[in-house]
């Protein structure tokens, strides 16, 4: 491995660890807010981080290729070389607020699991839509590997092992998590939709804005929220705002250029293992023999899913 494709990779294992480590700044931000204030306050402010990384990026990129024809993308957009932008602000306009709506739905439901379940058990649940995402894809006429099908399997047993107590149902907090995963599935395919023609990081940046104010919409309807509590939990909502969306967002698009997507994939994916030792070394929150083991089956699971297809099949 040459020293650009380790600089990358890095940055997207840093990426895993501050998405993973999210996990506990949204477990601590529920001790004095609720789910819609935490996310439209951390949203906002992920809105705002981005600001400035456009402005950044794009005198980067003016700098660096004076010469680059309209038609082409720029590297650090979120867009790949060679596909033309249509520079239309309609479709940008309609990404960010399709993203940002499925991102609104998506994140609360899994804040609100958050309140029932412990931190590393949301995160490899949600890590299952590295599984749910191509199987999603058979609706849209994609035939799905051999792979992915025994992905499947071991994530459903894993699921089982890690959720299932005494009675064969999820818990509370593991189902809303879980929907929370097929949402961000739904996340996942929008933004391959648009991704092709708009740039991505202003897309995201109006997604974040979109999943804000609908979330404080939300908190002013059903939570009382208010400033001390905001201000008292000023270190997870930063976190949560500033690393998760805002740098942690930046470190994905700029790690991936040139990367192999699957092996990107793979690495990103970490974020549920660094969510089970996050909860454990910060939270406290211990697991057993049973969970650990459907925690080690789901990685399995996500190992088989993101496996190259020789046949390309989805």
């Amino acid at each position: 491995m040459n020293g650009y494709a380790v600089r990358q990779s890095l940055l997207l294992f840093l990426t895993a660890v501050i998405w993973g480590v999210a996990f506990v700044a949204q477990s601590a931000g529920m001790e004095h807010l609720g789910p819609f204030t935490y996310n439209g306050v951390r949203s906002l402010l992920g809105g705002l981080v981005l600001l400035p990384c456009i402005a950044l990026l794009g005198r980067i990129q003016g700098r660096n290729m004076p010469e680059q024809k309209e038609d082409s993308c720029l590297p650090g957009s979120g867009e790949p070389a060679g596909v033309k932008r249509t520079g239309d602000n309609r479709q940008l306009l309609t990404g960010g607020l399709c993203c940002g709506v499925i991102l609104f739905a998506a994140s609360n439901f899994q804040q609100f699991g958050i309140q029932y379940t412990t931190v590393g058990k949301a995160g490899f649940i949600t890590a299952m839509y590295i599984l749910i995402v191509p199987i999603l894809g058979l609706l849209l006429h994609k035939k799905v590997g051999l792979q992915v099908w025994i992905g499947v399997i071991f994530g459903v047993t894993g699921l089982y092992l890690l959720c299932m107590k005494d009675s064969i149902r999820l818990e509370k907090g593991d189902a809303l998590v879980l929907i929370c995963a097929f949402i961000f599935s739904l996340h996942i395919l929008v933004i391959d939709h648009f991704s092709q023609k708009v740039d991505g990081v202003k897309m995201s940046c109006i997604q974040f804005w979109v999943c804000g104010i609908l979330s404080l919409i939300c908190s002013l309807l059903f939570e009382s929220p208010d400033l001390n509590s905001i201000l008292i939990s000023w270190l997870p909502v930063c976190y949560g705002g500033i690393m998760s969306c805002g740098v942690a967002y930046t470190l994905q698009i700029v790690g991936q250029k040139g990367m192999n997507p699957t092996v990107a994939s793979l690495i990103l994916s970490l974020e549920s293992v660094v969510s089970v030792i996050a909860g454990f070394v910060l939270l406290g929150q211990a697991m057993s023999r049973r969970e650990l083991f459907g925690c080690l089956m789901m990685n399995m699971a996500i190992l088989f899913a993101q496996l190259p297809d020789k046949k390309k099949q989805y």
